[in-house]
């Protein structure tokens, strides 16, 4: 099965997989832990029509609310999870990490743009259209975080808060951690303006400039979130050979994958899935 995804480079990174129709992408080195189901949604094998068609289960976006059931019973299905199980952050580009127990099964966090988990069963979802998805599996203690960061959350290291509160409450060891950059823009498509490059500039080391970003002719620069995510893993203890990252650019496949800066604010939005088996 092909999605007809573009992809930057040839490395294996993703698994392409398709269940009764409909597609999601998973990550074969999440998938080798054997403790998680997990996958990443993409526009297509859903009911929705219009901006949202056809794959989106996010309330934000005008979408109809039978449409959206209906997607979340089909993606769920496909994962290997129940919709019911599904339990939701409401972004707002902050670090705010939920601990998600066993009272909060199929709610919603308002506020919050990451959750861990150590209970069976609940799914953590979390959305996105260009930021980028971090997962996060700890074998050992049996523990999972899943996180937003667009660049406010980069900047913010929301990857090492995540792993941090993960450390807190079960005991987690980063270097034990299998860890994930999912699909999102790719610094070819990510233009910024000088305002943000300069909250790069106070949060990462000097020596990673050159790599996490480059200036334009026209006073605008290309950045790496990508590679930016993936330094603040490793920084927090995440070995690097336990870090897949993405390969796929959101805004490179507006036909599979929701963009805003390919559709502004009429879309829908990918979904990320996290849960211990």
């Amino acid at each position: 099965m092909s999605l007809g995804l573009k992809y930057k480079n040839e490395q294996h990174i993703f698994d392409e997989r398709e269940v009764n129709g409909v597609p999601y992408l998973s990550f074969p080195m999440l998938e080798q832990t054997g403790v998680v189901r997990h996958g990443f949604s993409t526009r297509l094998g859903g009911v929705s029509k219009g901006h949202c068609g056809t794959m989106n289960i996010s309330t934000t976006r005008g979408d109809e609310p039978e449409a959206i059931e209906e997607n979340r019973r089909r993606i769920a299905a496909a994962i290997g999870v129940d919709p019911s199980d599904f339990t939701y952050t409401h972004q707002t580009h902050t670090t705010n990490v939920a601990v998600v127990e066993e009272k909060d099964r199929g709610g919603k966090f308002l506020d919050t743009d990451g959750m861990v988990t150590n209970v069976p069963g609940i799914c953590l979802v979390t959305f996105y259209a260009d930021c980028v998805p971090l997962f996060f599996v700890d074998p050992e203690h049996r523990a999972i975080g899943l996180s937003h960061s667009g660049w406010r959350g980069t900047v913010g290291r929301m990857g090492k808060v995540t792993l941090e509160l993960m450390k807190e409450r079960y005991g987690t060891d980063p270097a034990q951690v299998y860890a994930a950059v999912g699909p999102s823009i790719c610094q070819d498509c990510y233009e910024v303006s000088e305002d943000v490059i300069g909250r790069i500039k106070e949060t990462f080391d000097e020596a990673l400039w050159q790599e996490l970003f480059y200036e334009k002719e026209n006073g605008k620069y290309q950045l790496d979130l990508w590679k930016a995510n993936k330094t603040v893993m490793t920084e927090a203890g995440v070995r690097e050979e336990r870090i897949a990252v993405t390969n796929v650019c959101t805004h490179c496949n507006p036909e599979i994958l929701f963009s805003h800066r390919s559709a502004g604010t009429a879309r829908g939005n990918l979904s990320a899935f996290l849960a211990l088996r």
